[in-house]
């Protein structure tokens, strides 16, 4: 089997992907922009052949690299990046050279549109938040006055909480539209909740083989925006309606042979038209890892290597791997440099060191939205989760209504 891995350096433990691959026998072919010398020793073990181009944004380059490795190594059977960034290209590959193991250029557009998504959720029979694409101010102020304020404006194809804005009033609508940027934007209703996720890896046949969820009780949005406190936990077990409602959507939106990471809401308030307080609502799909550190995270709580699932999905179309271990709930604690915190790094190490599971840095690309400062915990009870998320994010409040 011949797999071409997209950017394999980047984030760093995407090698694991690969050495899972090349563990199960897989002629693991990469291309990227990376210096073949700056490659992780792992990374480099793992890839029969690398293959250098200047830029990966110049798809003329990719394609030729592609050609390559056709020509030498013969029919690709597989391309695949795991990377947001680069979904509409891996599409794009696989339509040129004929692969018919992932989603061609005519697919994408159900996975990377927030306005494409709406339907497969409602043939899933899971709510989602009314809205419209963005169009002129007139437009604006009929879809405030019918769902009321606050509403969110997000690019149609964004990536995460990147450039999305919550608007209070009449006042933050005009603002918007005064200094629209000129990509398409989708407007929603606000929805009061906090977010779950559906995380894991699906067979060919739309079947999770592995799955868990992690909760933000933070709002994202206010997280890149504002610069709350920076912090997610995974569950020990998938909530039983997050994973029928999980299910559903992998099914409706035809998921086949992926990582996965679908995120709901789960509502704080009663939303007319949506549902009760603690009723699952849509939110989004991604079809990669949810981002950062989160694989290292599930693999913490669930005792198990997501890299290495993935891998045994793609050679076997089932897990292979052995679960091992206790689950636990593992934190995210993501600590900005502009922050003064009562609490160091060093005095954090100290007092949670066998709790402790990663403590490093965020990569600059990512430290906006993910925090600069890393620190990674697992514990046994979600009041030691609370404990821990006010002790690493003091004097600042960051734990307002996690449950004992």
């Amino acid at each position: 089997m011949n797999f071409v891995f997209i950017s394999p350096n980047f984030p760093e433990a995407y090698y694991r992907f690969c050495k899972g691959l090349h563990e199960n026998g897989v002629n693991v072919l990469g291309i990227g922009d990376c210096p073949y010398d700056d490659l992780h020793p792992e990374l480099k073990a793992s890839l029969t052949e690398y293959f250098r181009v200047g830029t990966l944004e110049d798809y003329d380059q990719v394609m030729r690299a592609m050609g390559y490795f056709t020509f030498r190594y013969g029919k690709i059977d597989w391309v695949e990046s795991n990377n947001e960034y680069w979904l509409d290209q891996d599409a794009m590959l696989r339509t040129d050279f004929n692969i018919t193991t992932g989603l061609k250029a005519d697919e994408i557009s159900r996975f990377r549109s927030k306005s494409a998504m709406k339907k497969y959720y409602e043939e899933a029979g899971v709510p989602c938040a009314r809205f419209e694409m963005v169009t002129d101010l007139k437009q604006g102020l009929r879809f405030a006055k019918e769902c009321g304020y606050p509403i969110v404006v997000k690019p149609d194809r964004g990536v995460g909480a990147e450039a999305t804005y919550r608007l209070d009033n009449e006042e933050d609508l005009r603002a918007f539209y005064n200094d629209y940027p000129f990509v398409p934007y989708i407007m929603e209703e606000y929805i009061w909740g906090s977010v779950t996720t559906f995380d894991g890896i699906c067979n060919s046949r739309s079947e999770p083989i592995f799955a868990a969820s992690h909760i933000t009780l933070n709002s994202i949005m206010d997280m890149v925006n504002e610069g709350v406190p920076v912090f997610y936990y995974v569950d020990k077990e998938v909530p039983e309606d997050v994973r029928s409602a999980g299910e559903r959507v992998l099914k409706a939106f035809k998921v086949k042979s992926r990582f996965f990471h679908l995120e709901f809401f789960r509502l704080t308030r009663d939303k007319k038209g949506l549902g009760k307080a603690g009723d699952i609502v849509a939110l989004e799909v991604n079809m990669r890892p949810a981002g950062g550190f989160t694989p290292d995270m599930l693999n913490f709580s669930q005792s198990v290597d997501v890299f290495k699932i993935w891998a045994d999905m793609i050679v076997y179309d089932e897990c292979v791997h052995t679960f091992e271990g206790p689950k636990s709930y593992c934190i995210y604690a993501g600590r900005r440099d502009t922050v003064s915190y009562t609490h160091s790094l060093e005095e954090i190490g100290e007092k949670f060191g066998p709790s402790l599971r990663m403590l490093t840095r965020m990569p600059d690309a990512l430290a906006g939205t993910m925090g600069n400062q890393v620190v990674i915990a697992c514990f046994e009870t979600k009041k030691e989760l609370k404990e821990f998320a006010e002790y690493a994010f003091a004097p600042i409040a960051a734990v307002q209504k996690m449950p004992d």
